[in-house]
């Protein structure tokens, strides 16, 4: 089973619109699984000019954390967390994340996410690069999703968990890690595999009924078996789906019409080189994900 025994959040100056949000899920699991937290915050040391003033000292960050950990974790609880604070120089926020969790040896980086505007999305983002290079499992949050931690209780509430799953090692792992959750929270566990659409212009015998049909069977038996059978003991609820399409459109589309509250997903799954100047299916699912997602690779 996923434990989780330290915990990284990055801030930006951005507390107010996608940090609180990352914090809360962040306190969260602290909570569930009595992690520590590690909090911190990137200066430009460089060029100051480009860190905004705040949080401008680690006692400011500390108020800043303070005041959301007494808004989402009950008075009892507070005097048994360990939380750190800490100003971390660097020019590279992306990179200084990946640094910390790999010298903290951090099990979960939670981290909020601004959504670029799509004509930037070429450029990439916070986000995408620590999901990319991270050590560890990167839960990605937005302010405008559905969520599944109490506002006012701070406690959570996962109903229902995607794992996007193209028998890759890095979607093997996503597996894992959504295994454990649904164990832990008693959720329905979604598998989903997206089979790639057969183009027009192909060759007819591509079209062939029964090969198209054996192809479904195939991953249809492969998800199958990808889920030990006593996890049908402790899930509300196992179902698994084979679609096609294109992966990033099927999950998203999915998770809407099912009301998902996670997605679980590899950094490199099947086709990352190929559409990397156009953003990998990991990518495109952060971009507009309506909820949050959780993203494992291969360290």
């Amino acid at each position: 089973m996923t434990t989780f025994g330290s915990i990284l959040c990055p801030v930006d100056h951005y507390l107010n619109l996608t940090t609180d949000e990352a914090l809360r899920y962040a306190l969260a699991f602290v909570r569930a699984y009595e992690a520590k937290l590690f909090v911190f915050y990137c200066a430009d040391v460089i060029d100051p000019s480009k860190s905004p003033s705040l949080p401008a000292t680690t006692g400011h960050l500390k108020e800043i954390v303070d005041s959301a950990i007494n808004l989402y974790v009950p008075e009892i609880e507070r005097p048994a967390l360990i939380v750190e604070c800490g100003i971390v120089p660097g020019d590279d926020v992306g990179e200084a994340i990946t640094r910390e969790a790999r010298d903290r040896d951090i099990d979960l980086i939670v981290m909020g996410s601004r959504r670029r505007p799509l004509r930037a999305a070429l450029l990439g983002s916070t986000a995408e690069t620590v999901c990319r290079t991270a050590p560890c499992p990167v839960l990605v949050t937005h302010r405008q999703e559905r969520g599944w931690v109490g506002m006012s209780t701070g406690e959570i509430n996962l109903e229902r968990l995607l794992v996007a799953y193209d028998f890759s090692e890095g979607s093997a792992l996503a597996l894992s890690h959504g295994l454990s959750l649904a164990q832990t929270y008693q959720s329905e566990l979604h598998l989903l595999h997206v089979l790639p659409r057969l183009d027009e212009t192909e060759l007819e015998i591509s079209w062939d009924e029964a090969a198209v049909e054996g192809a479904y069977h195939v991953a249809a038996r492969r998800l199958q078996k990808s889920v030990p059978p006593e996890v049908h003991l402790w899930c509300k609820r196992v179902v698994n789906i084979v679609r096609w399409g294109k992966p990033y459109n099927e999950i998203l589309e999915y998770a809407k019409e099912n009301q998902i509250d996670q997605i679980c997903m590899g950094a490199h799954g099947a086709g990352y080189r190929d559409s990397a100047l156009f953003g990998s299916n990991t990518d495109r699912v952060l971009r507009q994900s309506p909820c949050p997602v959780l993203v494992a690779r291969r360290a």
